[in-house]
């Protein structure tokens, strides 16, 4: 059974809560959405040394997933390259905290193609597996008004769960968890690891 079942049955028998549903969606996110929910499989700061861009990429995700996963960054001239072979399947990279919306991740490949194929505009993501990305160091995002929010640690679970068949909200919470885009190909499970909204 590799990880990605694995979490999909953890989560499902030792909270009885998340059931996958075949229905009919609505459509996916708009373009502003599709651009910021946008993994890179690159990141880091032209210059920035490669001690830093690995310390900040392995603080994305639990050390049981970093330690054994491939790791990305940005040369001095500004071009991806591999500070790191990995061998569990995950992909860590830095992020660039100079831009609102590039956190460092660390991301399995399900959930990569899920991010290309909903930057792509497809109408549904073709992953057939769950994606499941970690910001443990937190991430950055856009408001309504323009104004840079800061975010704490959370993890992404991406795979369409629906919120009657599982309980949980569809509306943005500041603890807990929450199904964003719900309705869409696109939904997502979004857990905090604590209290962070700032």
């Amino acid at each position: 059974m590799n990880f990605a079942n694995r979490v999909c049955s953890t989560i499902s028998t030792s909270s009885a809560l998340l059931f996958f549903s075949c229905a009919v969606f609505a459509q996916a996110p708009d373009a502003k959405d599709r651009g910021y929910m946008a993994i890179p499989e690159t990141g880091g700061i032209a210059g920035e040394s490669k001690e830093v861009q690995i310390a900040r990429a392995l603080a994305a995700g639990p050390s049981t997933i970093a330690d054994g996963a491939r790791i990305v960054g940005t040369d001095p001239n500004g071009k991806s390259v591999v500070l790191r072979e990995g061998s569990n399947g995950f992909l860590c990279q830095p992020g660039n905290p100079r831009i609102v919306g590039r956190p460092a991740t660390c991301s399995n490949a399900a959930a990569r193609q899920w991010s290309a194929d909903l930057a792509a505009g497809k109408p549904s993501p073709t992953n057939s597996v769950l994606g499941i990305v970690y910001m443990q160091a937190g991430a950055t995002e856009r408001g309504a008004s323009g104004e840079t929010i800061k975010i704490g640690p959370q993890w992404i679970i991406t795979w369409p769960f629906d919120p009657k068949a599982s309980g949980l909200s569809a509306t943005k919470k500041e603890t807990g968890a929450f199904i964003r885009w719900a309705g869409t190909p696109y939904a997502q499970i979004i857990p905090f690891k604590r209290e962070h909204w700032e």
